[in-house]
């Protein structure tokens, strides 16, 4: 694997994620992190759309006039979103039943869009493949996070099991949307921590 690809993959995991860094995608942080089930999944949707998006789109950049680019874009997105409903619908219902408003709210999401705008329209399909993916892992990654503490101190669970003492009393205000934005600054202050040349001087 070449060291380009390899940036390709890694970099919007971890340097260069998508919330930490350009704070996109903030809105389904703060609505679908109170329990971990509907975090996997959003975030498992996400990656599945962003990656699958990215890939249609660069097999036909070449194709698409450019007074109509984003109407096409939207039709893609609009069609992975639905394929993903409905396989949500046909195995996981009562999850979806609680995500399908934000399931469907995917196809505005400023990662999908963003990722095909800036490297889909041109790039090859397999690296556009791949980055869709990579910014769809590191999306989902800040909301397993917000989502593991606002269930596991909102509600003393993790994926609905009980794993505090039975004595824990739950703390309401962190299933607040409120918190999940304090923890969301939380994350992006380690991350700035961590990576110091991201630092505004």
């Amino acid at each position: 694997m070449n060291s380009k690809l390899k940036e390709t993959i890694i970099n919007p995991i971890f340097r260069d994620n998508p919330i930490a860094v350009l704070i996109l995608g903030i809105c389904s942080s703060l609505a679908v992190t109170v329990q971990l089930n509907g975090a996997c999944v959003m975030a498992i949707s996400v990656t599945i759309v962003t990656g699958l998006s990215s890939l249609v789109c660069s097999l036909i950049r070449n194709t698409i006039p450019n007074r109509v680019r984003i109407i096409v874009q939207l039709v893609v997105v609009a069609m992975m979103v639905n394929l993903v409903d409905q396989v949500l619908k046909a195995y996981m219902y009562p999850v979806e039943k609680q995500l399908s408003v934000y399931i469907g709210l995917i196809i505005t999401n400023c990662i999908v869009m963003g990722r095909i705008e800036a490297f889909a329209l041109g790039n090859k399909p397999i690296p556009s493949l791949l980055d869709g993916l990579a910014n769809g892992v590191g999306y989902g990654l800040i909301l397993v996070i917000v989502a593991f503490f606002r269930e596991l101190f909102g509600s003393g669970t993790l994926f609905g099991m009980q794993v505090l003492p039975a004595g824990y009393e739950p703390n309401g205000l962190v299933i607040l949307p409120p918190f999940a934005l304090i923890l969301l600054g939380c994350v992006i202050w380690v991350h700035r921590a961590v990576f110091k040349d991201l630092q505004e001087k």
